[in-house]
């Protein structure tokens, strides 16, 4: 099996009011090429931290985090920040668009960013897929909570990410939507031999995830 994602000892702790509160407690974990991982708990929990630390945002307070064979939590900032741009796509709950891009534009900035050409092939079909080929030329602020987070998980899938970092990617979708969205990304995980990790409080997703696991108090356990 190819590892893509691996936390050997992972830990985070933060001083609240001179208090040390374990967000996350000694933790290890793999993914490897074609899996879809849902982490599951309680709001609080740890799951975000968890998220955030895979992908760079955080730096574990011990630990180390491996992505495509390549210590990445010892990374400097810089060198973390061009990893994360080539190699992670993230889909979060606030979409996190640019407000006066248009909606084909904010696909294409990764090509702007390194003057390359745009994928058209890929662009086409991730718009049809998503259902949000309509909606190319409008601005974020004419778009729903729903469309705009559709928006932000073809944008986040564009340009073919190894790894694919998802909190809760289908909390302003409907059921339908919900569940259509986790198809797509359990069949780019497939096809594309990605690993995925989503976060979400929909247990009924698990269902199309090859793994799944809970974290509770900072706690990881393995469910499925």
């Amino acid at each position: 099996m190819n590892t893509l994602i691996e936390m050997q000892g992972i830990t985070k702790d933060f001083i609240q009011n001179d208090e040390i509160i374990h967000a996350l407690k000694e933790t290890n974990f793999v993914a490897e090429a074609g899996d879809l991982i849902a982490i599951i708990g309680p709001s609080g929990s740890g799951k975000s931290t968890f998220l955030t630390i895979i992908g760079g945002l955080q730096t574990p307070t011990t630990g180390k985090v491996l992505i495509g064979g390549e210590k990445f939590s010892q990374l400097n900032l810089k060198e973390r920040s061009q990893v994360r741009f080539d190699k992670v796509g993230f889909i979060l709950q606030s979409s996190n668009l640019i407000p006066f891009l248009k909606i084909s534009d904010q696909l294409f900035l990764y090509n702007k960013i390194k003057r390359n050409k745009p994928n058209q092939a890929r662009y086409e079909s991730l718009i049809e897929k998503l259902g949000i080929k309509k909606l190319v030329n409008k601005y974020p602020n004419e778009l729903s909570g729903g469309e705009r987070q559709r928006v932000a998980i073809a944008k986040a899938l564009y340009h073919d990410p190894m790894v694919i970092l998802a909190d809760e990617p289908t909390a302003s979708l409907d059921t339908s939507r919900a569940f259509e969205v986790v198809k797509l990304l359990s069949r780019e995980t497939k096809e594309q031999q990605k690993a995925t990790i989503m976060v979400t409080h929909d247990e009924r997703l698990t269902e199309y995830c090859d793994k799944v696991y809970q974290i509770v108090d900072g706690v990881m356990t393995r469910k499925k």
